[in-house]
């Protein structure tokens, strides 16, 4: 299996999981008021699986595939800001930023096909 697809599928899965632990997992709301975002998780949540979704049917179509990592980078970007803005640590901040690299590299490589 390529490289490119192990992390597509690694993405797409941490997505899925974040995405509906949202709608499971009451310290993942709680995090969202820490945040100052209440009225956004659920948008953030929505928007982390439809993203997911799309990696996995990006696998067929490459045109959905650069949507998907790219809204996913964009979201994560996002994401590395909020956390500097309420000072989190780099600690806190490393997944999202992780996520936003990962995200980053997949559309890069994804664009390259074009």
């Amino acid at each position: 299996m390529r490289l490119l697809v192990v992390l597509i599928l690694f993405s797409s899965l941490s997505f899925l999981v974040y995405g509906i632990a949202y709608f499971t997992n009451p310290k993942m709301k709680s995090e969202f008021v820490r945040f100052g975002l209440s009225k956004f998780g659920t948008l953030t949540a929505v928007l982390e699986i439809v993203g997911a979704l799309g990696l996995l049917i990006g696998l067929l179509y490459d045109s959905i595939l650069l949507l998907s990592a790219g809204g996913l980078a964009l979201l994560m970007f996002l994401g590395v800001i909020v956390r500097l803005k309420i000072k989190d640590g780099l600690w806190a901040s490393s997944p999202a930023l992780f996520y936003f690299g990962l995200n980053l590299y997949i559309f890069i490589e994804t664009l390259k096909i074009f």
